[in-house]
C-alpha cells in the first residue's frame, strides 16, 4: 500500500475551500486523469479516470465528513485507495488544505507508476491546479454542509 501526503496553502477562507472540496462531480476540473465523479447520494461516489494509459472506474463511500474540517473515504469496488482531506484555518483569508491517502496498486503497471513516483506527482498536481481553480474564482461553485458520521456508514 503507498501512502500520499500532500499539503498547499490556499488564498481563500476555510469555509470556501471546504464547499468546493464538496463539490465531487467538479473534480475534473483540476485532477489530472479524472474523466468523471457522479455523486449517487450523500455518501456514495462513482469515479471514472484514465490512470497510465487505462481507464478505470470505482466507486467510494465518504466515511466521515465534517464541515470545514474534514472528509474521508473508502473505496468500496474497483482500486483499492482510502484517505482524508483536512482543512486548517491559517487565518480569515487563508487555510491550509491537507491530502492523505493510501493507495493499493492492483496490476503490473499501476505497481510501476506507484515505484516511478507517478501517482505521487499527480497528486501534487492535482493540489496545485486545486488552488488555482478556487483562488481564481474567490468562490466555490457551490456547496454541501452535512454531516457524515463515521458509524453510520456501511
Amino acid at each position: 500500500m503507498s501512502k500520499i501526503e500532500e499539503g498547499i496553502e490556499v488564498q481563500v477562507p476555510v469555509r470556501p475551500a471546504y464547499n468546493q472540496w464538496t463539490q465531487f462531480e467538479e473534480f475534473p476540473k483540476f485532477m489530472e486523469g479524472v474523466e468523471s465523479v457522479k455523486q449517487l447520494d450523500d455518501v456514495t461516489l462513482h469515479w471514472k479516470a484514465e490512470i497510465l494509459g487505462q481507464e478505470r472506474e470505482w466507486e467510494a463511500k465518504i466515511s466521515e465528513q465534517e464541515p470545514d474540517q474534514r472528509i474521508s473515504w473508502h473505496s468500496t469496488t474497483g482500486p483499492t485507495n482510502a484517505g482524508v482531506v483536512t482543512f486548517h484555518r491559517i487565518d480569515d483569508n487563508s487555510c491550509k488544505v491537507m491530502l492523505q491517502m493510501e493507495i493499493e496498486p492492483d496490476d503490473a503497471a499501476a505497481k510501476v507508476g506507484d515505484a516511478l513516483g507517478i501517482v505521487t506527482a499527480r497528486v501534487k498536481g492535482d493540489m496545485k491546479r486545486f488552488k488555482e481553480f478556487i483562488e481564481s474564482r474567490g468562490q466555490e461553485t457551490g456547496a454541501w454542509r452535512g454531516e457524515v458520521e463515521q458509524e453510520k456508514v456501511d
